[in-house]
């Protein structure tokens, strides 16, 4: 079969896909996908751009896959998202077709769209066309857009070929050892490269995928032990209220990990204590490289603040302005380079062209590397250890501080459940620190400011200390439920 993203379904009555109460097999969801690809390739063109706004669900993973099969490039929205951010994503992709349902589609009114299917009224003869899909080029044709919002601009849709989920897939599933006798819980949006990726290394290790839209914490928890879940990933704050949680025993899970953005140590240290026996991957990933690192999970308790050294199929550099390699401890910006950089910013040459520069001339692989914006330090051994994107850090002093270095002694008080540390502009010291957090559970505000300031006196020089803290009860999240640091940064005026 053409190596296309829908090539990682294959045959087999093992379970592939799980929701709720239904299931498919990995047969039936191979069948599927090839009736409604067929239905779709009548519709759209080689290479035509089909948005796909839906809840997650049995239907949203045969339709990402569909699109694939039919020859068209699929654009994941997270159904999180609104009636107008929507609308700039098929505005700016120039989608020919949008799949959604009644409730999202009524969000959309007034707004220009593309012909589109609606699941309640169409789905029924998407899935009942009898199959014979086209068998259209993979490789390093486009397979998704996949939007993701920076810290300027619009959302803005990085181009993924087959390749590269495809390598993807094989390297996740490599250092992850999954099995086809794992249950991976899939709680991450399908929208979002990490929660697409549960999907990927499932399916190319025939193991079974199961889908989760969880409304609490105790939800994950719930289906972990329902579904017998052995492999689980989470982004850092939905891990700290994972860890903070009475489990019972759950001893199917072997395996966790981590990614879009540091882990606290106390959360890995919390993790260790909860799960014992299972292996805890310490990732970090760019969406414009699918993922960059791993941390073995043998390393954890010696390096809890590592994000690793580069997966397998990736080629991580840590370099200077110049392109020449930092030494060790020295700061150095982390240039990804090989087979899983994508191809760019769709419609966006100028973006593109600031990222997506040629790689460091010590590049084994040489051609387009990813370079990241994020400081790194690289110990003795090659391991890497997160600082601070280069447009966060702050100059404080004549000094530069990492905003994350200021967030991990905060976590590391006991008085915070979560915390984002920003910069603010100051006349005498250029810039001080402001930090914005959420108390510990059970803490009063007085007890918690106290123990906060008490430990950066004994932690932390002066000028890294926070001059003023904002408390608030909760932390906005982004659609991928990471901490939107955006909306931190405008609520408090940094």
């Amino acid at each position: 079969m053409t190596a296309r993203l829908d090539s990682l379904l294959g045959p087999g009555e093992a379970p592939a896909l799980i929701a709720r109460d239904r299931m498919l097999s990995h047969a039936a969801l191979d069948e599927a996908v090839s009736r409604v690809a067929t239905a779709l390739a009548r519709r759209i063109e080689p290479g035509e751009r089909v948005v796909l706004w839906l809840p997650k669900s049995i239907e949203m993973v045969v339709a990402l896959f569909a699109v694939a099969r039919a020859g068209g490039i699929v654009v994941p929205a997270n159904p999180l998202l609104r009636g107008p951010q929507v609308a700039h994503i098929l505005a700016d992709c120039g989608a020919a077709l949008l799949l959604t349902h009644g409730p999202r589609h009524a969000l959309l009114q007034g707004l220009a769209q593309p012909p589109t299917l609606l699941l309640e009224r169409d789905w029924g003869a998407l899935a009942a066309t009898p199959p014979d899909p086209p068998d259209p080029p993979g490789g390093e044709a486009l397979a998704a857009l996949l939007y993701t919002s920076g810290s300027t601009g619009k959302p803005k849709g990085v181009m993924v070929t087959h390749a590269n989920l495809l390598l993807g897939a094989q390297s996740v599933a490599s250092y992850l050892g999954t099995a086809p006798d794992d249950r991976v819980l899939a709680v991450l949006p399908l929208s979002f490269d990490f929660g697409l990726s549960q999907l990927t290394t499932a399916f190319h290790a025939g193991a079974a995928a199961v889908l989760l839209d969880y409304l609490a914490p105790r939800d994950v928890v719930a289906a972990v032990v329902r579904h017998g879940i052995t492999q689980l990933a989470a982004v850092p704050p939905l891990w700290t209220e994972l860890a903070a949680l009475d489990w019972p025993p759950a001893p199917t899970l072997r395996t966790l990990s981590a990614s879009g953005g540091r882990m606290p140590e106390p959360t890995v240290r919390a993790l260790r204590r909860l799960f014992p026996a299972a292996r805890l991957h310490l990732m970090y990933g760019l969406t414009e490289a699918f993922r960059s690192t791993t941390l073995p999970p043998d390393r954890v308790d010696e390096l809890p603040g590592s994000i690793g050294r580069a997966i397998p199929g990736a080629e991580v550099l840590v370099v200077r302005p110049d392109g020449s390699l930092v030494a060790p401890g020295e700061p150095g910006e982390l240039v990804h380079c090989g087979p899983l950089v994508t191809k760019g910013y769709w419609g966006d040459p100028q973006r593109t062209a600031e990222r997506f520069r040629p790689a460091p001339p010590a590049s084994r692989y040489g051609g387009t590397a990813v370079w990241s914006g994020d400081t790194v330090v690289q110990d003795a051994e090659g391991f890497l250890f997160f600082v601070g994107r280069s447009d966060e850090m702050v100059k404080t002093m004549g000094t530069r501080v990492s905003p994350t270095e200021v967030e991990e002694i905060a976590m590391g008080s006991g008085a915070v459940a979560a915390a984002v540390a920003l910069g603010v502009p100051d006349a005498a010291a250029g810039a001080v620190i402001r930090l914005v957090a959420v108390p510990a559970a059970g803490l009063a505000l007085p007890e918690a400011e106290n123990r906060l300031r008490t430990a950066f006196r004994r932690l932390a020089p002066s000028y890294m200390a926070p001059r003023d803290i904002r408390w608030e009860e909760a932390l906005p999240l982004s659609p991928n439920g990471k901490i939107d640091r955006v909306a931190v940064r405008e609520r408090h005026g940094a």
